[in-house]
């Protein structure tokens, strides 16, 4: 199954987590073969927002939500279950300093190809 561990954490903590961490994490979890993508973000400072409202196209400066953690980065993974995931989430380096949330992927496109061969 597939899961997103989205990074989150107060970009003030950021100096407390060398660089070298988190790439060296990055190698070997793209080589175990559970990674199936991951990047880090740029400062939540870059952010816009987009939003569609009856037609009308809406564009903001910063993230969608003031919050003391920002999302920094993810890593989508391929694990078995949500155990073995919160395991493998538990090794980002920025847990250390901020926090992991895991959330299945909603196999969205399988679900409509599905639908589709049934007609």
């Amino acid at each position: 199954m597939k899961y997103l561990c989205l990074v989150y954490l107060d970009e003030k903590r950021l100096d407390e987590l060398p660089d070298e961490d988190c790439v060296a994490y990055d190698t070997e979890i793209r080589g175990s073969g559970y990674c199936l993508a991951s990047e880090a973000l740029q400062s939540v400072q870059t952010a816009t927002t987009v939003r569609m409202r009856n037609g009308k196209l809406s564009v903001t400066d910063g993230p969608f939500a003031e919050t003391k953690e920002q999302l920094a980065g993810f890593y989508m993974i391929e694990a078995r279950d949500l155990n073995e995931a919160i395991q493998i989430a538990a090794k980002i380096p920025p847990a250390r300093v901020g926090c992991i949330e895991v959330r299945p992927i909603r196999p969205i496109r399988e679900t409509v190809a599905a639908r589709l061969q049934q007609r």
